[in-house]
């Protein structure tokens, strides 16, 4: 996807730093969880950008698998300056994409804009819509993300406010 004022591709090792600045920007309000650049460069697979035509990233998002059927989009944003333009709407839209082209069936995310997500086909959830065996499996993750979504207690204060949303990608 592009426009003429920025393209929205697969992230780059090369664009850590710009999805990092990003999510720096948020994470001091609390919309973000801060993340450690190591992990940004492992994450890099799971990643799309939104890159200016002067090459800086303008947002970012990213969709992690979680189980055979389940995906997550993460840190999905756009750059302050460059928001309202629909640039997080591409993005979230090229991450759709990805998750059906993996087979994932249903999208969640923990998100405090609730009305963007609406407007694209989340619904919110009042729970964690996994079957217990799956729970079970889950919860052995070392990845923060799965334990936000599982609503374990260790991350609680970290997801106090969030919305769980889920876009189901295929009829039931």
């Amino acid at each position: 996807m592009s426009s003429s004022r920025y393209v929205v591709r697969r992230a780059r090792t090369a664009d850590v730093a710009g999805i990092r600045s990003i999510v720096e920007a948020y994470s001091a309000e609390r919309i973000l969880l801060g993340k450690d650049i190591v992990t940004l460069y492992e994450d890099v697979p799971d990643f799309r950008v939104a890159v200016a035509a002067d090459g800086r990233v303008v947002g970012c998002g990213a969709v992690h698998v979680m189980w055979e059927d389940l995906a997550e989009v993460r840190t999905l944003a756009v750059l302050p300056k460059f928001r309202g333009q629909g640039i997080g709407q591409e993005v979230l839209d090229e991450l759709l994409r990805t998750a059906v082209d993996l087979g994932v069936e249903r999208v969640v995310c923990l998100t405090f804009e609730v009305e963007f997500f609406a407007r694209h086909g989340f619904e919110v959830a009042t729970s964690v819509q996994v079957d217990p065996e799956v729970f079970a499996e889950m919860v052995r993750s070392p990845d923060e993300g799965i334990a936000e979504y599982l609503d374990l207690e260790r991350v609680r204060p970290n997801t106090l406010g969030n919305t769980r949303m889920v876009r189901f990608l295929r009829p039931q």
